[in-house]
């Protein structure tokens, strides 16, 4: 299996609450809460540690609140990249309701200076060589622009290194520029990055073909319960989820990403990568929390997705 370095510039402690119905403005009673340590590239770790690769997981963690991330490092058997960093490492409320809404309310985070982000880039540069790919996901911490992101990849780029991303608004339209390996934004965040609207698989064509024009090898765009469409040079597919009853949609775009990951990183054949990625995608909306815990349960929902050319009707 690969070696994997996952970046989370912007980790957060997720606090879910689990209620039947959020009524703002009166007092909610939750039928469960669960706390993780999470961030995209957190996320994306554990499900490409359930899928037997080897993990090197990196960014900035506030020094306050260490010992969620660092429990969960050490049960998964993650290699400990992080930079540490004064305050705390922001926390996120998710309200999950039962029909499977989610509101979120999220943390601002610590401010990383200077000093924390040239620490991070020294080290980088250290423990990057060796791993197969790279992982760059989620937003940016207070302090930190969408400048130093693109240079960042450029650096990792220059190391020889596959380099996925996952970010939104500033921060991709930036890194869009460093000509990262593969992205993985929705539609809303690829025509806010284009400056230009994306309304048919058409127009996503259209601007995949820019962005390989770029250097962009794979550009993958998630419709949430209506699929995904993935762009590789000269290939077009679409793959349609299996309908699943949704507990929690948060970690859902992590898991296809480490699910496509996967399969390019092990030479699947493309259908069977998208065919994978989209049924780990289904699973994850299926629970609170994130991973593969059940392989059963993933080899039937991959029977229920359904991957053709985009050609097709």
């Amino acid at each position: 299996m690969a070696k994997i370095l996952t970046l989370t510039l912007n980790p957060a402690l997720d606090l879910t609450v689990e209620l039947p119905v959020l009524a703002a403005g009166q007092v909610n009673r939750s039928d469960e809460m669960h706390t993780h340590a999470a961030g995209k590239g957190v996320n994306v770790a554990q499900v490409l540690a359930d899928l037997g690769h080897q993990l090197t997981v990196s960014g900035f963690l506030g020094e306050d609140n260490l010992q969620a991330f660092e429990t969960l490092f050490a049960k998964r058997g993650f290699v400990d990249a992080f930079v540490r960093v004064p305050g705390e490492t922001r926390s996120n409320i998710k309200v999950a309701e039962r029909d499977g809404r989610i509101t979120d309310i999220n943390g601002p985070g610590p401010v990383v200076d200077a000093a924390a982000q040239q620490a991070l880039l020294d080290r980088l540069v250290q423990i990057a060589p060796g791993h197969d790919a790279v992982v760059v996901a989620g937003s940016l911490p207070r302090g930190v622009t969408a400048q130093w992101l693109r240079e960042l990849i450029e650096r990792l780029n220059s190391l020889g290194l596959k380099v996925a991303l996952d970010s939104s608004g500033e921060a991709l339209r930036e890194a869009l520029k460093a000509s990262p390996w593969l992205i993985k934004p929705n539609t809303e965040e690829l025509a806010d990055a284009l400056g230009c609207e994306v309304v048919s698989h058409a127009a996503e064509a259209h601007a995949a073909a820019q962005l390989h024009g770029q250097g962009i090898e794979h550009v993958v765009i998630s419709h949430g319960a209506d699929g995904v469409n993935w762009f590789s040079v000269g290939s077009a597919l679409h793959a349609s989820p299996p309908k699943v009853s949704v507990a929690s949609t948060v970690g859902a775009g992590d898991s296809l990403l480490a699910g496509m990951l996967h399969g390019l990183l092990s030479a699947d054949t493309p259908e069977q990568t998208l065919r994978t990625a989209t049924a780990i995608a289904a699973m994850a909306v299926t629970q609170i929390g994130f991973g593969i815990n059940d392989a059963a349960q993933l080899a039937q929902l991959e029977q229920g997705v359904r991957v053709r050319p985009l050609t097709e009707q």
